[in-house]
């Protein structure tokens, strides 16, 4: 029997379902863009560009490859020092060796002769049999070859086994000095491409710069001299207050010396005047340390103008301990080649009280040195580019002061 319910239409389960996910996804979507509306548009990102150096940048870079430039032109000149020194090693060892083989080969040569002798008459030639033994002096002492030769042959065969190990023994020295030689030149040329490589990267650095940035630079360089004038102005103001105090502390110890020496006269009686202590004074004599520093002073101040070049040691050119080393060679005082040695010979004195001659050392690492000749300046061969000058000590760091002799 059939229903008479009547039967749910498709369409209506068609319309019911759609209808909610619609209204859930037009909600969503309103949500969605009332929250995009309110939120503001993004920017596009564009590609981030390259940030450029600044020209303080720039010049404290340059500043740190030519100091780089400079403590590896120390260890060139050190090395290079070192490089001819143990040449002239080597070429004495080796000529020692060629002295000792030739010895060795007239020894041998005498031996020779006794062999031949024994052979010519029958003998049995136990020289030749020592001769070409490995251990000639094993054979001889097993042998007792001794009771057998004559008092010439015994001298031959002690000289030739002197020979034997004096020759052994200079061609040992020689090999180890030919390859302390070897690790000399390594170290030369690796400090030569660090020296090169530096100077390169300070020069393309400075070639891109344009020529606002190259005013705006010697601008700054201007003020950094400027500054160090001031300070070299500075010392020499109380340096000068220095040297007028003592003058005055030395002129007021003469005249009580002078009144001392009227009151043991009695008065005056039979004085021929008073000591005034005239006559060259203590420095002044010939030999003495202010006539040495007058000669380096003398030497340094002709070659100002003169170019720096690295390694230089003149005449014509000189990096800095080149022109230091030349300076006080003048004076008759042998200096070392580089500032780190140079650092090391004589007394260390105060910035303060700093004579003419003395040597003013820069750096943490000592790898500039110059000329102090008063007032707060110095002579010395500044860097690649740059000429023998004048300059305030307070350019660069001060590590110390030095006196020589």
């Amino acid at each position: 029997m059939a229903s008479h319910r009547k039967p749910r239409g498709r369409s209506a389960g068609i319309r019911t379902t759609p209808a909610v996910g619609i209204t859930t996804a037009a909600l969503t979507s309103v949500a969605l863009l009332s929250q995009s509306a309110q939120a503001a548009p993004a920017a596009p990102t564009a590609p981030s560009a390259p940030v450029e150096p600044s020209l303080d940048e720039v010049k404290k870079k340059v500043d740190d490859l030519y100091h780089q430039a400079g403590v590896a032109t120390q260890r060139y000149n050190s090395a290079k020092e070192k490089t001819e020194k143990q040449r002239k090693k080597v070429d004495r060892l080796l000529d020692g060796v060629a002295r000792r083989a030739d010895k060795l080969n007239e020894a041998r040569q005498e031996l020779g002769s006794f062999a031949a002798a024994q052979y010519r008459t029958g003998a049995a030639s136990e020289t030749a049999t020592m001769m070409l033994a490995n251990d000639p002096q094993g054979y001889f002492d097993q042998n007792h070859l001794a009771d057998r030769l004559t008092s010439r042959q015994k001298k031959a065969v002690d000289e030739y086994q002197a020979e034997q190990a004096s020759a052994t023994k200079q061609r040992t020295k020689a090999a180890k000095s030919l390859k302390t030689l070897s690790e000399s030149r390594d170290d030369l040329r690796t400090s030569k491409r660090t020296v090169q490589r530096k100077l390169g990267e300070a020069r393309a650095l400075l070639s891109e710069l344009t020529a606002e940035e190259k005013a705006r630079l010697a601008a700054i360089e201007r003020k950094k001299e400027r500054e160090a004038k001031r300070k070299a102005e500075e010392l020499a103001r109380e340096q000068a207050a220095e040297a007028e105090r003592k003058r005055k502390a030395e002129e007021a110890a003469q005249k009580e010396r002078e009144k001392e020496r009227e009151k043991e006269r009695g008065g005056g009686q039979g004085s021929s005047g008073p000591d005034t202590g005239s006559g060259p004074g203590p420095g002044a004599e010939p030999g003495s340390g202010a006539t040495k520093a007058a000669k380096v002073i003398g030497f340094a101040e002709a070659q100002i103008g003169k170019p720096y070049v690295w390694g230089a040691t003149g005449p014509d050119s000189y990096d800095c301990s080149g022109l230091t080393q030349d300076a006080w060679k003048a004076a008759g005082i042998s200096l070392p080649r580089t500032t780190w040695d140079q650092v090391k010979v004589g007394t260390t004195v105060k910035t303060a009280d700093a004579a003419p001659g003395d040597l003013v050392f820069f750096y943490d690492d000592i790898s500039h040195v110059g000329i102090y000749i008063g007032d707060g300046k110095m002579i010395h061969a500044p860097k690649p580019g740059a000429n023998v000058r004048v300059e305030s000590i307070y350019y660069m760091p001060i590590h110390s002061v030095v006196r020589p002799a």
